[in-house]
């Protein structure tokens, strides 16, 4: 701690108050920090003191953070808040401007929704009343609205009040996969097979001497969709997004199927069948114990195929995987899984985060193994792209339409 956040002596000081307007500051920007935590902050900083500038921050965060995606807000929340020199001097730098230099990467800025916590009450100051005597009138004919914009935005940017809008339309999105043949038959008056059960039963009623002909024809239906969701670390800030948008898929259409895999695979798909989103991401986050850690794709793809290909491929399924493939465990048995998946499903699509940058290579050793085995490559961080991912579905498949990506891989 700094010498002025240090009360004097006899002064009781306000760290109460302090930790109490932090803990707000956190809440506002999405953490769960409710009055008891506050409470629970006050009495282990009586313990742990608050000499040390460090024991401080710790003590804190082990009361405040429950998960591992909840750490990088909390550290530049504290940081700003508490007053750290080298901090601010990184967020005053944000509003200088900017060179192009070779003295390296710069920090990425804090998130929109940290930003609305910290200054949640900032408006744009008002104009005296001589200056608006002259109107601007702006022909908005060529500009984009609220919601297109907001379907460009990239998850990972959004603030709390866009990710809330992202959410609502989300959960409107549909998947239409057409229906395929099955070896089902269904009455139809004007099918090309005849039932001949139902038309020896329809005879009895006229005594034999007329026999109708009942006919019959296949049935169509929407094969299973499978969902394999990566939730690492590396893809914490979009696997949330991507559970609202399982959740409402489960909750349109029969026969979906939804995994979650990191260091193991989890069978979330009863977890989210349940109407009220909040109740069911609940459920899944009680569920899954490797939430943000690391990713072994391999493993959890070979347990998936011993486990549960035969129960939930049948009939053409299709299977979304969402994942950036950066695995901890390259190449092992990755390749001879995926082939395996790939052969077992009508139709294999890929969704990758990474996809989003223009100047996208498939240089980890992961992405390479996977691309050959995938029918579609697309990108997956904003709502555009799930939208696209509808259009896509809608189209027949066609195995080889991958063709680009695997001669950028043997490239």
């Amino acid at each position: 701690m700094s010498a002025a956040a240090k009360p004097a002596p006899g002064h009781p000081g306000r760290i109460a108050e302090n930790v109490m307007h932090f803990a707000r500051v956190l809440r506002g920007a999405g953490l769960p920090v409710g009055p008891n935590k506050v409470i629970d902050a006050l009495a282990a900083l009586q313990i742990a003191g608050v000499a040390r500038r460090e024991d401080f921050y710790w003590t804190l965060a082990s009361v405040f953070l429950d998960r591992r995606e909840q750490f990088e807000i909390f550290d530049q929340a504290f940081h700003i808040f508490w007053r750290d020199p080298r901090m601010l001097e990184r967020v005053m730098a944000l509003f200088l401007p900017k060179v192009e230099g070779r003295t390296g990467q710069e920090p990425p800025p804090p998130p929109a929704r940290l930003a609305e916590a910290l200054l949640p009450n900032v408006k744009e100051p008002d104009r005296p009343h001589a200056q608006t005597e002259e109107e601007i009138e702006i022909d908005a004919a060529f500009t984009f609205s609220e919601r297109e914009v907001l379907q460009h935005a990239d998850f990972e940017t959004m603030s709390n009040a866009e990710l809330a809008q992202a959410k609502r339309l989300i959960a409107e999105l549909r998947l239409p996969i057409p229906e395929v043949p099955t070896r089902r038959l269904r009455a139809d008056p004007r099918g090309p097979l005849v039932d001949l059960r139902r038309s020896l039963r329809s005879a009895m009623r006229y005594g034999g001497d007329i026999i109708p002909l009942e006919r019959r024809s296949q049935a169509d239906r929407h094969p299973p969709l499978v969902v394999l969701c990566d939730i690492s670390g590396s893809m914490s800030r979009y696997s949330r997004m991507f559970l609202h948008f399982m959740h409402a898929i489960t909750n349109d259409r029969d026969r979906v199927h939804t995994f979650v895999f990191g260091t193991r695979l989890t069978n979330v798909t009863r977890n989210l069948r349940h109407r009220d989103v909040d109740v069911a991401l609940k459920s899944v986050s009680d569920a899954v114990a490797d939430w943000s850690g690391g990713t072994r794709i391999g493993a959890c793809l070979k347990e998936f195929n011993l486990r549960w290909s035969r129960r939930v491929l049948g009939q053409n399924a299709v299977v979304l995987m969402i994942t950036d493939g950066l695995d901890r465990d390259p190449g092992v048995g990755l390749g001879d899984e995926m082939e395996r998946l790939h052969k077992s499903c009508r139709r294999l699509i890929w969704l990758n985060p990474l996809l989003r940058y223009e100047g996208f290579e498939p240089r980890p050793a992961g992405v390479r193994i996977m691309l050959p085995h995938v029918d579609e490559f697309l990108p997956a961080h904003n709502i555009k792209s799930l939208v696209e991912l509808g259009r896509t579905l809608a189209r027949e498949p066609a195995r080889g339409r991958n063709a680009a990506a695997r001669a950028r891989v043997a490239a």
